[in-house]
């Protein structure tokens, strides 16, 4: 009887074991579809695709591996020290998760429970461009398995100026676009560089007219371009300016590759809708080894030491923070960078521990980060210039000071502000930074109690959830259902809650609708814009 008894606990705890195994369908499907399929998908830079079952599981062994050294998705920044928008780092219990599928034999479990595909957009991730700035030739990256670093000169053809919101390169060759960076140039200087030499664009690091990072700092930079990483638009009433006549110009990464590629890449611009009242623009601040930014410089390593520099920036006025975009090279190895008051109070504004020189991009605060005029931001960055470095680029180790080749090094780290406004401590751009209570557990299609409402002139949160990924249009309709404005039209949100900010100034007195519409997607709020 005990016999008999105990065979039975065995088997119901076996059968409770065996039903609490992950499977694809059920627990994996979410996790790939959402995190890695943008990239690893027909035309995108994953070079294998993780569209199916079948795909998953034959890279079974090697998701598990990655994930757990958290190489994929690649998210740099320390998630436990600041919270960032758009991060593509998995928890604990993702990564727990694959291991655990993988170790049971990868199953599948029921088809029906699979996670429906994103709808990806063929084209843009943001909608209908604005202005579409494209090469003008095909530029040649010569397969030599070298990184090519390249700038390119488009004219905007702009005949006013424009209050820029989004932009967003569309690499013509993604097997060896890695990444890219953005700026203006209103003095025809790059152009000069670019036509005192016979081909396409001139070197990065190398070209003989001394176009380097000196005659950009003076100049706006906009946020580049990252693989995995969905350009953002400028928060609603915020935006870059782009001056009539100006020339864009593109700093372009190639990756190594082993044969000949061609390149011809296109830029989307989107600008602010004449309805949208934009009333404060985004400066750049870049913070590099000059005297008066580092406490314990000069810029210079010697071979064979590990050094970390400080840099400090104090705050000239009262601002409002809203991105970083922290950059070195080789010989790099971690940013740490936080705001201090008069205090000596600080806030995290980003950590990253383990510095890829492969993986670097723009960082966007979930929320302001407000400083007031006299305090500082901090920025610690640490380089390793000895042979236990396997990126040293120089063997035996050599002095390395400031330079734009790989072979040298660079502190460079570039800040987006706007001035400071009443009420900016309260503005949230993204649902990464609500609380642990108010986090959005279970995706639905769902629009959230618009607020603050009623409304004068504060800035709105439109608060949504999507229980798949794809595009939607977020509106503002008045009381009769008739467009007042267009926030969003056609842009791509991932799966989950999301946060669009509204500035409300521009609109009349009156009762309003808020309007998403999207692929079996149509959700509404009411909201009251009183006049004071």
């Amino acid at each position: 009887m005990i016999k008999r008894l105990l065979s039975a606990i065995v088997f119901i705890t076996g059968m409770h074991v065996a039903q609490a195994q992950p499977t694809f369908a059920k627990d994996i499907s979410p996790i790939i579809y959402n995190n890695c399929t943008n990239c690893h998908r027909t035309g995108e830079i994953g070079p294998f695709p993780l569209t199916s079952y079948e795909e998953v599981q034959q890279k079974s062994n090697l998701i598990k591996y990655v994930t757990e050294i958290r190489y994929m998705p690649p998210w740099k920044a320390d998630p436990d020290y600041s919270h960032l928008m758009g991060s593509t780092a998995l928890s604990e219990e993702e990564i727990d998760l694959i291991g655990e599928w993988v170790d049971a034999g990868a199953p599948l479990g029921d088809p029906a429970e699979e996670a429906l595909m994103p709808e990806f957009p063929d084209g843009s991730l943001l909608g209908e461009p604005d202005l579409v700035l494209e090469f003008e030739e095909e530029h040649l990256h010569p397969g030599n398995n070298k990184d090519e670093y390249r700038y390119f000169v488009i004219p905007t053809g702009l005949t006013e100026d424009k209050v820029l919101k989004a932009i967003e390169l569309r690499p013509g060759n993604k097997k060896i676009v890695h990444h890219c960076l953005f700026f203006e140039d209103t003095r025809g200087l790059a152009a000069r560089a670019d036509a005192d030499t016979p081909e396409y664009g001139f070197d990065a690091f190398n070209n003989n007219a001394g176009f380097g990072v000196e005659q950009v700092l003076n100049n706006n930079q906009y946020p580049g371009y990252v693989p995995g990483q969905k350009p953002r638009f400028y928060p609603d009433g915020l935006g870059q300016k782009l001056t009539a006549g100006s020339d864009l110009v593109i700093q372009m990464h190639y990756a190594p590759w082993p044969v000949d590629e061609v390149d011809k890449s296109t830029i989307n611009i989107f600008f602010a809708d004449e309805n949208e009242t934009v009333d404060r623009f985004v400066e750049d601040h870049v913070m590099v080894p000059l005297p008066g930014v580092l406490v314990n410089g000069p810029f210079i390593i010697q071979a064979n030491t590990r050094k970390t520099f400080i840099g400090e920036w104090r705050i000239p006025k009262d601002i409002s923070l809203i991105g970083i975009s922290p950059h070195m090279h080789l010989l790099g190895q971690d940013w740490e960078v936080y705001l201090e008051d008069n205090d000596g109070n600080k806030t995290n504004m980003i950590s990253i521990p383990d510095w890829d020189f492969n993986w670097q991009g723009m960082y966007y605060f979930p929320k302001m980060v407000v400083a007031k005029k006299g305090w500082k931001v901090v920025a610690k960055a640490t380089y390793d210039n000895t042979s236990n470095n396997p990126f040293n680029p120089n063997n035996p180790p050599q002095f390395v000071t400031w330079g734009e080749g790989t072979e040298d090094e660079m502190y460079y780290l570039p800040l987006l502000y706007v001035d400071y406004r009443a009420g900016d401590e309260n503005i949230v751009f993204d649902s990464t930074y609500m609380e642990p209570e108010e986090e959005f557990e279970f995706p639905e299609n769902k629009i959230y109690p618009i607020s603050p409402n009623p409304v004068n002139d504060q800035m709105v949160s439109i608060s949504f959830g999507l229980s798949h990924a794809k595009p939607v249009t977020i509106s503002i309709l008045d009381i009769s259902g008739q467009l007042v404005r267009i926030i969003r039209k056609n842009e791509f949100f991932q799966m989950g809650k999301h946060i669009v900010p509204l500035n409300p100034s521009g609109l009349e007195p009156g009762i309003y609708i808020v309007n998403i519409q999207g692929n079996e997607v149509n959700l509404s709020q009411k909201f009251i814009k009183t006049q004071y």
